[in-house]
């Protein structure tokens, strides 16, 4: 066996920097994560602002969102779906870079299907929801805030999904610039025995008092009903028409 003749402390610990964590960088770690993480807050980028709301009732979800997207201090669109269907009984809202969020919805889709055609079998909302929460942590989506309703064997679910990854599964929920105005309706308005249409009626107030106060949310809202039968994505430009 050779001798090595070369000093090892120059090596790869060296270029890699005394200061390094003995177990990074972590599996899916991306290079200069935190470079474009700033990238991602610069005024060239178009963004949803938004307000999105979640309710869990006995027999489905209702998911919410407004249709404006900001560019800096612009309105860069007034017609944006901010909710897309991810699986056959699951849905996804978007709040955060538009760019990302739409990379994630696809990269869910095509993982959600990938998943089904492998195991035969339909993926459970907790499966979808750890799926979502890991494809964040790896840095790749900067900057999107989801929220994740669905329903599967279990009954309906709703996940909370802050842009690290960190998954809660919730009653209601709420993300977006304009949270803070719709988190105090739902506060109100939510209670165990709401039926689908009674939340409907619920997260259209939610909306609608962010869209009065958020300079970042306005423009409509799209409404989501995910049961037993599917994802049902409706589209209203006057509230007056769900309330």
């Amino acid at each position: 066996m050779r001798t090595p003749t070369g000093d090892l402390s120059d090596g790869p610990a060296e270029e890699l920097g005394r200061d390094q964590p003995v177990f990074g960088p972590e599996l899916g770690e991306f290079e200069h994560s935190e470079r474009r993480a700033a990238q991602a807050d610069g005024e060239g980028e178009m963004k949803t602002g938004t307000t999105t709301v979640g309710i869990r009732t006995a027999d489905g979800v209702v998911m919410a969102t407004d249709m404006r997207a900001s560019m800096g201090g612009m309105v860069s669109s007034k017609d944006v779906q901010k909710v897309e269907e991810i699986h056959p009984r699951g849905a996804l809202t978007i709040a955060g870079s538009v760019s990302a969020a739409q990379n994630l919805i696809s990269t869910l889709k095509a993982e959600t299907s990938l998943y089904e055609t492998r195991r035969g079998k339909d993926m459970s909302m907790e499966a979808l929801s750890t799926l979502t929460g890991n494809l964040l942590r790896t840095g790749a989506f900067f900057i999107v805030q989801p929220i994740l309703g669905g329903v599967d064997d279990d009954g309906a679910h709703i996940y909370s999904i802050d842009a690290l990854g960190g998954t809660t599964e919730e009653e209601y929920t709420v993300t977006g610039s304009g949270s803070q105005y719709a988190l105090g309706v739902l506060e109100q308005e939510y209670h165990d025995e709401l039926t689908v249409d009674e939340a409907k009626g619920v997260a259209a107030k939610a909306i609608q008092s962010a869209v009065e106060r958020d300079l970042a949310s306005g423009n409509g809202i799209n409404v989501a009903v995910v049961t037993d039968e599917g994802v049902d994505i409706t589209r209203y430009k006057d509230f007056d028409d769900l309330l």
